[in-house]
């Protein structure tokens, strides 16, 4: 553990920052450990991580484990901290919350918003150190490289701040981030993203968009950056969700060298500017043709002309931080799948209140492509709504390539219970309908005219509904047996 974090903390609703969220994790069996063995940031850190607990869709051998602070990386004088939120169990933990109520406490917290605040610079933990150029981004921060085809060294746990330039509407998003010198980093932005837009505007009239760029945060603040449309559209504040999940404002402070803000309790804060008209190939540096491992699995692509953001301050609290994710793995399907299981629940029980009684975003889609919806039949009039539900849950969230439709008896988090569904309430050619030709995520490499001849074009893919739900006419013959209730602390002290 770091030797420099706050006062102990035992109560999830006492964690303000990742400080506090760490010092929790450490009460409790488990959930965090540290080594103060060197580790290079070079492909070793991650390898490790790999084996103690990334999780799944990274290559096995992996398992969910423990959060883990790397206390000693060769060349640097900065712990580094992964593992976070790789766990569901953990992320409720951090956010007071169960396994299963995390969709609706995310649901009730954008239901419930609470508005940032700026605080004064005398106030906020991130500007206690200002490093103003010259510096070397590289020689100061340990960014990680995932596996050795990397593109280079990466921040992917930046959050990034703008602000619209012709309204002023704000945004946070996570993307990553490639050091290419310095002060400079590569950005990618999947196309549709609010802060790209926020760029191309600023672009179009020839200026450069202020950003802040806060690492090592609130779990809170992270969950809550990962909501998409059309739960949260253009000009939404995603903050005011990560307020109402602690019930008290984000507090930001004014960043030092650019016309932005940023979080205030940040470990890290990178101020500068995504410059215009300025263009970058991700792996110049390598020349290895791959960016790093993406979130379904397999090792991305490099872009070829990306935008530079050029860091004009490096701002720090006392011994900081770095927060990193390991490459594909349950770290980032909590963080993405968590926000998309309440988008979904927002928007079912819109149209048919009750009647979907969960949703999760399984690991093997990233968080992205494969939900399981748990769905109650009360009445006759209920069969079918169930496909509607599926429906609804590809316009919640339209990077969603499967859904698997399960009955209220289902552990919707059990795969084994999953596909004991799928395989004694599924018959392929009548519970499984097709919605060829639709825009997916960009990412799924099966979604090429190479894979399919159905397919027309890259990113368009055949979604598809698997109703493993009984037909409400057949019921009583698919009860599961049931057994005696039984006081297991009887037998088990």
């Amino acid at each position: 553990m770091p030797t420099n974090l706050a006062p102990p903390v035992s109560r999830a609703t006492d964690i303000v920052d990742l400080r506090s969220a760490l010092e929790f994790l450490a009460s409790i069996p488990g959930q965090l450990v540290s080594t103060h063995e060197p580790v290079d940031p070079v492909a070793e850190l991650a390898g490790v991580y790999r084996l103690v607990g990334a999780g799944t869709p990274v290559m096995p051998p992996t398992r969910i484990g423990p959060a883990m602070v790397f206390e000693s990386v060769k060349g640097y004088n900065m712990p580094v901290v992964t593992g976070v939120l790789a766990s569901r169990q953990r992320t409720a933990m951090l956010l007071n919350s169960t396994v299963e109520r995390l969709p609706f406490d995310l649901l009730d917290a954008l239901n419930h918003p609470h508005k940032p605040v700026v605080i004064p610079a005398s106030g906020a933990p991130c500007q206690e150190v200002v490093l103003r150029p010259p510096f070397d981004l590289r020689t100061l921060i340990p960014a990680p490289t995932n596996t050795l085809k990397d593109a280079g060294p990466y921040f992917n746990m930046g959050l990034i701040r703008a602000e619209d330039p012709e309204t002023g509407e704000s945004d946070v998003t996570i993307h990553r981030l490639c050091l290419q010198g310095p002060d400079l980093l590569s950005v990618y932005f999947v196309p549709g993203r609010h802060i790209d837009a926020f760029r191309i505007k600023a672009e179009q009239r020839g200026e450069a968009l202020p950003v802040s760029i806060s690492m090592g945060l609130d779990p809170a603040v992270y969950l809550a950056a990962c909501f998409e449309p059309p739960t949260t559209p253009l000009g939404f504040d995603e903050l005011t969700i990560a307020g109402g999940l602690r019930r008290r404002p984000v507090e930001l402070v004014q960043c030092v060298s650019v016309n932005a803000k940023a979080i205030a309790r940040a470990e890290i804060v990178l101020e500068g500017e995504i410059l215009p008209h300025e263009r970058i190939r991700e792996d110049v540096q390598s020349n290895t043709g791959f960016c790093m491992p993406e979130f379904p699995g397999y090792l991305g692509k490099a872009q070829p002309s990306l935008p530079l953001i050029r860091i004009k301050a490096i701002t720090h609290r006392h011994h900081p931080i770095l927060q990193t994710i390991i490459g594909p793995g349950e770290e980032h399907v909590n963080l993405a799948g968590i926000p998309t299981e309440a988008s979904i629940l927002k928007l079912v029980n819109d149209s048919m209140p009750g009647k979907l009684l969960g949703v999760y975003c399984h690991s093997a889609g990233g968080g992205k492509y494969l939900a399981i919806l748990q769905f109650k039949k009360s009445a006759p009039s209920d069969e079918g709504r169930q496909r509607q539900a599926a429906l609804t849950a590809f316009a919640a969230f339209p990077e969603l390539k499967h859904v698997v439709l399960v009955d209220e008896d289902v552990n919707l988090y059990d795969t084994n219970d999953v596909l004991w569904a799928m395989t004694t309430r599924y018959q392929g050619d009548v519970s499984t309908i097709f919605i060829p030709g639709v825009r997916c995520h960009p990412l799924d490499p099966s979604q090429s005219p190479d894979f399919s001849h159905t397919i027309p074009a890259d990113a368009t893919s055949c979604k598809t509904i698997f109703d493993c739900t009984v037909p409400y006419r057949l019921k009583d013959r698919f009860r599961r047996a049931e057994f005696v209730d039984v006081d297991l602390k009887r037998f088990l002290p």
